[in-house]
């Protein structure tokens, strides 16, 4: 187990009022114990913020932009003790958690090359009209557990770099790695300017409505992300929501399917499936359907599902018990509902005779649609594979969703692809890949995919607000009214 972890606040190493186990959810022994955030210590890391807001917002854009690149090359340069706490407490590979801690370098460092606009409106003899973006004050980061650093460069990076002081709180189930980020950075970043803290359920709802926080962005349910805009609307604290989502996949039916059937896999499963942007709804032509089923089936049994630790590993456990709980729920609803499974299935397996939460890789044979397995975010190794013989269907079935995220089209034909996917509703969609995202491209959901934007000039001026400053140059005083 890993002992003394410690929130930051103000720059400063801080206990918590108490602390609790951390899991690791291939063995579910403990990773580490993590401090609790008291309401009180809570108060102490906003007004922390809001103490170093005057001086981190007055800082030259270019300095800020330095500093942003350095909180990259700090957590670089740890990148080995983090890469291994990382697999401890969330479950992925070795490598998945390396990768993921250099991505959130790379977020960092491609967000710093971004500027903020400023328009000129007016610039007459009469008067100068400019509108510039300021900062908006404290922006508070809530991350979800299946890329705790990852998803927390989408927020760190633009609100650093907008001149915004950060309150930054890690979900309760992966809280350890983000503690230690906030350990590496207190010599990197003035004090105040980046205050990391964790606990329990309670501490997200705080947040949302301290009334010193000026804007949460926040990564996770649907459900959750409805509480969190409820909870800072007394305070019309803004918001930025990237929510849940049923992505789906439709696949045309001239795909070279040993070409396309491990892209797609991956598409599906890549961190056991626990990616916002995953494949979750697979529509397959008819006259593909079989052999790509068997395609899929063939290479999940090529891919090593176990401890993260473990060479050879490329899949770990589910998270935590209860999402490792709903995705067996669903599993047996679907075999109470009497649906095939080419491979994997409810309660099956050698994953059942270790400990951890370990769900085998599982593709179900053309369920209903409106089946439960169809229609719910698995969020794990489970993908459904849905037949379909016209385009006209498989649009109007991926279409009727409640979410509107991400959605993929697999052609031999990008144009034939291209325009089945104009016609799909989500934030992004691609064409023969999937989860393809850059620092430089804006990324937003639709539906009840989520309110605002993340990443790209867009992103980052969500962490701003609009200021313009109007000079009368004639050298007389008015007003409108005058």
């Amino acid at each position: 187990m890993t002992t003394g972890f410690t929130m930051t606040i103000a720059g400063r190493a801080v206990a918590g009022a108490t602390e609790y186990d951390v899991l690791d959810p291939a063995d579910e022994t403990v990773a580490g114990r993590a401090p609790v955030c008291s309401p009180e210590q809570l108060d102490q890391a906003v007004a922390a913020a809001r103490a170093a807001l005057p001086g981190w917002s007055a800082t030259a854009f270019e300095e800020r932009r330095k500093l942003v690149l350095a909180v990259a090359d700090a957590v670089e340069a740890q990148l080995e003790p983090l890469k291994r706490l990382l697999t401890r407490e969330q479950g992925k590979s070795l490598d998945d958690a390396a990768g993921e801690i250099l991505g959130f370098g790379y977020w960092l460092r491609g967000t710093a090359s971004l500027s903020l606009p400023e328009t000129v409106n007016e610039d007459s003899a009469e008067r100068l009209s400019v509108t510039q973006r300021v900062p908006l004050g404290v922006v508070g980061a809530i991350v979800p557990w299946n890329y705790p650093l990852g998803n927390s460069g989408f927020k760190i990076a633009p609100a650093l770099l907008a001149g915004n002081t950060v309150v930054w709180k890690p979900s309760p189930f992966t809280p350890l790695t983000t503690l230690k980020v906030g350990e590496i950075l207190r010599d990197v970043l003035p004090p105040g300017v980046l205050n990391v803290v964790s606990g329990d359920a309670e501490l997200g709802p705080r947040m949302t409505e301290h009334p010193g926080i000026r804007m949460i962005s926040y990564t996770g349910s649907t459900r959750t992300g409805r509480q969190v805009m409820a909870g800072a609307a007394p305070t019309l604290t803004r918001v930025t929501l990237e929510l849940g989502g049923n992505d789906p996949a439709i696949v045309l039916p001239d795909i070279d399917v040993p070409a396309v059937a491990e892209k797609l896999f991956w598409g599906a499963f890549a961190n056991t499936g626990q990616v916002c942007l995953a494949i979750k709804r697979l529509y397959i032509h008819r006259d593909v359907y079989e052999p790509l089923k068997r395609a899929l089936a063939a290479y999940a049994t090529t891919v090593r599902m176990g401890p993260g630790t473990e060479p050879g590993v490329r899949l770990g456990p589910v998270q935590n018990r209860p999402q490792y709980d709903r995705i067996l729920d669903l599993l047996d609803d679907s075999r109470a509902h009497g649906h095939s499974f080419a491979i994997g299935g409810p309660r099956q397996g050698e994953s059942q005779d270790r400990p951890g939460y370990f769900v085998p890789l599982t593709l179900v044979d053309n369920p209903p649609e409106d089946s439960r397995i169809v229609q719910e975010e698995q969020f794990g190794p489970v993908l459904p594979l849905l037949r379909f013989d016209d385009v006209e269907d498989a649009v109007t079935r991926a279409n009727a969703c409640e979410y509107g995220l991400g959605a993929s089209v697999w052609s031999a034909d990008p144009e034939a692809a291209l325009a089945v996917g104009r016609r799909l509703e989500a934030g992004t969609v691609w064409i023969n890949e999937v989860q393809h995202l850059t620092p430089y491209v804006t990324f937003a959901g639709h539906k009840q995919s989520g309110l605002g934007s993340e990443s790209g000039p867009e992103g980052l001026i969500e962490f701003t607000a609009p200021r313009t400053i109007t000079v009368r140059r004639d050298g007389t005083a008015s007003t409108a009214a005058s």
